[in-house]
């Protein structure tokens, strides 16, 4: 099997193109889901809550928030694990449920979480009925019915029925519904994912690699494991190198000798584009951290700072931050790694001031 061989620009613009964010953007926020396989939901909402943020960097001001909440609302997307995902995905993870906690000989871990649900069947069973009756409830209408408590040295610990819940999700029987505010409405699986034919585990392990791969253009074969979504691209595609980068990748062959007509585009520190930092600094070499747990004193960029993206290249970090009750959009500071080229600082103050303008916020520069 031929081998590609990549320079890092070449690599770059796969990885870029692949994310939607070169000149030709997305029609909508469908076609974003459907391009980047994944939009991870978190509520940190410093600049704008991720999933918004993620949106608005491939549609621009033309995005409405409102879009994604009422598409979650009426099943037309749904959440699972963390994740905004189209409906049809679901059934490649139906398999991997119904083995739930897994295949074969059972890790530690796995046994634990196993035994510690059967201990709690009586409450996983209360809180099935509680939704086969009521549906579309919040965690706190569901009972706490168990027997042993969740013990952790976390947050999670004596969170019976949060749980409970997740490993519920995990064995594909409730589904979260939508969301009311930052509250999730659950209900039963069966009437939120679509009845649609389940793949065997190994052929869904295999379209999911795939779809991972082209919503990405490159990622090596084996990576580190990461919750929700990995990292890595197991088989899928085809073997590639690239110029002064030890090992071996997995490109999508599709995105090769395409056209690359780039732009400048402010993203979320959990974009995917920039999610795996090791990847981050092999083909861009872009040094970049999230600060948020950092103490202020050791904060080089600030606590949420957002990568700049100029064509190929991360040039920067946006420290800002939106402050909703004042009605402003407070710029703290623009780091550039390399000093801004009059056409470079131009395009990126006029995405600050697009993202302002999004935000309905009053733009404060510093």
């Amino acid at each position: 099997m031929t081998v590609h061989q990549l320079s890092r620009r070449d690599a770059r613009r796969l990885a870029v193109r692949a994310q939607l964010l070169t000149k030709e953007r997305p029609a909508d926020l469908y076609e974003v889901v459907r391009g980047l396989n994944v939009l991870q939901l978190d509520q940190t909402a410093y600049v704008a809550p991720n999933a918004d943020l993620i949106a608005w960097s491939r549609l621009g001001s033309s995005y409405d928030p409102a879009e994604l909440s009422d598409a979650l609302a009426s099943l037309e997307l749904l959440e699972l694990r963390g994740f905004v995902r189209l409906p049809e995905t679901l059934a490649l993870f139906r398999a991997e449920m119904a083995a739930w906690p897994g295949d074969g000989k059972l890790l530690d871990w796995q046994e634990f979480r196993r035994d510690w649900v059967l201990a709690n069947e009586g409450c996983r069973l209360d809180i099935l009925e509680r939704l086969r009756q009521d549906g579309l409830l919040v965690m706190r209408d569901l009972p706490d019915t168990c027997v042993r408590p969740w013990q952790s040295t976390g947050w999670t610990n004596n969170r019976n029925v949060s749980q409970l819940l997740e490993f519920m999700i995990q064995r594909g029987e409730v589904a979260i519904a939508g969301r009311d505010g930052r509250d999730r409405l659950w209900d039963l699986a069966s009437r939120v994912y679509p009845d649609d034919p389940v793949l065997p585990a190994e052929k869904a392990i295999r379209v999911r690699d795939e779809q991972r791969l082209r919503s990405m253009g490159i990622l090596r074969a084996k990576g580190p494991a990461c919750p929700g979504e990995p990292l890595d691209a197991g088989e899928a595609g085809e073997r590639a190198v690239v110029a002064d980068v030890r090992g071996e990748w997995r490109i999508d062959p599709e995105l090769l000798d395409q056209p690359f007509t780039g732009r400048t585009a402010i993203l979320s520190p959990l974009d995917r584009l920039v999610y795996d930092r090791k990847r981050l600094t092999e083909l861009f070499e872009f040094d970049y951290q999230l600060e948020m747990y950092k103490p202020a004193a050791k904060r080089r960029w600030g606590y949420f700072a957002l990568p700049i993206l100029h064509n190929d290249r991360l040039i920067g970090k946006l420290d800002a931050q939106s402050d909703r009750k004042s009605g402003i959009f407070q710029v703290h500071a623009i780091h550039e790694d390399e000093p801004f080229t009059k056409t470079q600082s131009t395009a990126v103050h006029r995405e600050i001031r697009d993202l302002a303008d999004w935000l309905r916020l009053q733009l404060i520069l510093p």
